[in-house]
């Protein structure tokens, strides 16, 4: 039997972006060939995307974590690497996904809609993209960027325009599969459904889907018996018809109570108050059920609700309750606001963007560096090679990140942080353009051949520094 999971944790994995190759073009007699490393491949995305011959989420409870393919490594003669193959998975409609904190990612209802789970990597640059007229043989490469990776939960909320609720055995599934197609199981003892149905029904000129969700109890909405698994269903249904069991052999039980606990469950659950509601008196077709339908209907209808006696075994009421379904499900599909044109939006960067920022950590004692580009930058540098990271410092100055580091503040040797705390990469702070006494230093000493300061002796000098700005100066001026 195949087993129904509408919410998994689903954990994927882009793939890398593949190295950049640094080459060097050889052939006879042309010893000064250039470059001629290729690019590297991009890493494959993961995607979800609705198919409505999906029904489930088992294959993700079984196998949570999935990863697409990584980019190739750029090779010598100009050969870019090959691209890691994208991963799509196959999603329900009516799939939502969050992240781990709850928050919605995306909504995915109708057929073909797509999501990007994880962004591939970009891959590295060859040193032939990377020669210039001022670096005509680049000794160095980028290095791949890696996939995006991440948690996030797939919940499946079933779309239906009718959702049939009510008590264990009220004769849900025997309504369903007379009114539509569908074949659930059908059996004389509580909790029989343990899974949502899906029927289509056609009234009419009118075509529209129903669901019978698994049986509600007192506390469902808290987590007691199915409702509370199932009550994300009901969420975008249109109408909710309460299915009331005339013939009960509870003795402690009736229509009218089973109503009104299903309706403080759903208002407890939240969101369904404004779902017009009706109430189908089920099973007439027995003696006692006729007369116990007959008897509460006229205070059911004194309090708003439109009422059908019907009977799913002996075919009773069945096409005015249909009928009545589909006026209703027209009326809120016709209140629904027409979706527009899919319009595209420009959002300008503002003049003074500079795509980073700079702030001072106190707890680290670094200048803390956050932006796409600058934290992009540095994972594609190999600062194994000192050509690669002379590389990074430049962009950075170009940038103007120098720039913002001196106006905060920052002084020669202060502590740098590029990227999040967790995987930032930290350096004492060299300026590439200094002027006046800052060039200045002790003679006979290369301050670049000196062992980083620690961080609780940059503070010392710095503190010091501040309270009296011209004592370097005075101690180190030659004239």
């Amino acid at each position: 039997m195949t087993t129904f999971v509408d919410r998994v944790e689903l954990h994927v994995a882009a793939g890398n972006g593949g190295h950049g190759c640094a080459s060097v073009h050889r052939e006879k007699f042309k010893p000064l060939g250039g470059p001629d490393g290729g690019n590297g491949g991009r890493g494959g995305d993961v995607t979800l995307v609705v198919d409505q011959a999906v029904t489930t989420l088992l294959e993700y409870h079984h196998s949570p974590h999935r990863k697409a393919t990584n980019g190739q490594p750029g090779a010598g003669d100009n050969r870019s690497g090959k691209d890691g193959q994208d991963l799509v998975l196959y999603v329900p409609d009516g799939t939502v996904v969050l992240d781990k904190q709850g928050n919605v990612l995306a909504d995915l209802v109708g057929q073909g809609t797509t999501f990007v789970a994880g962004q591939g990597g970009r891959g590295g640059l060859g040193n032939a993209a990377l020669s210039s007229a001022r670096r005509k043989a680049p000794g160095f490469a980028l290095l791949g960027e890696p996939g995006e990776a991440r948690d996030i939960v797939l919940e499946l909320k079933t779309v239906a325009d009718v959702a049939l609720v009510g008590y264990p055995s009220a004769g849900k599934s025997s309504l369903i599969s007379v009114l539509s197609a569908a074949k659930p199981k059908i059996a004389d003892y509580p909790f029989t459904t343990l899974v949502p149905n899906l029927g289509v029904v056609t009234a009419g000129s009118t075509v529209y889907t129903i669901a019978d969700v698994p049986g509600l109890i007192p506390g469902a909405s808290q987590g007691r018996g199915l409702g509370l698994e199932f009550l994300r269903h009901v969420e975008r249904c249109s109408v909710l018809v309460h299915v009331l069991d005339t013939a009960t052999l509870e003795s402690d039980r009736d229509p009218v109570t089973d109503l009104d606990i299903i309706e403080e469950e759903l208002r407890q659950y939240g969101g369904l108050e404004d779902r017009p509601r009706i109430v189908v008196l089920n099973k007439v077709d027995i003696p006692d059920g006729q007369d116990l339908a007959e008897m509460i209907r006229p205070d059911l209808e004194q309090r708003g609700y439109q009422v059908f006696e019907v009977s799913a075994v002996a075919r009773l009421g069945l096409k005015e309750l249909s009928f009545a379904l589909a006026g209703i499900v027209a009326e809120a599909r016709a209140s629904k606001p027409k979706e527009e044109a899919t319009r595209i939006v420009i959002r300008p960067k503002a003049v003074d963007d500079a795509g980073f920022t700079v702030t001072y950590d106190e707890v680290e004692d670094v200048y803390r560096v956050r932006g796409e580009k600058p934290e992009r930058w540095v994972r594609q540098t190999d600062f194994n090679n000192d050509e690669a990271v002379g590389y990074l410092a430049d962009r950075l100055n170009r940038l103007g990140v120098e720039d913002r580091l001196m106006k905060a503040g920052a002084r020669a040797g202060d502590g740098v942080a590029i990227g999040a705390e967790e995987n930032a990469v930290v350096f004492d702070w060299e300026p590439s353009m200094m002027a006046g006494a800052e060039m200045l230093g002790r003679r006979g000493e290369d301050h670049r051949l000196e062992a980083p300061r620690p961080a609780a002796q940059r503070r010392r000098d710095r503190d010091a520094e501040r309270a009296d700005p011209d004592r370097e100066f005075e101690e180190f001026n030659p004239f």
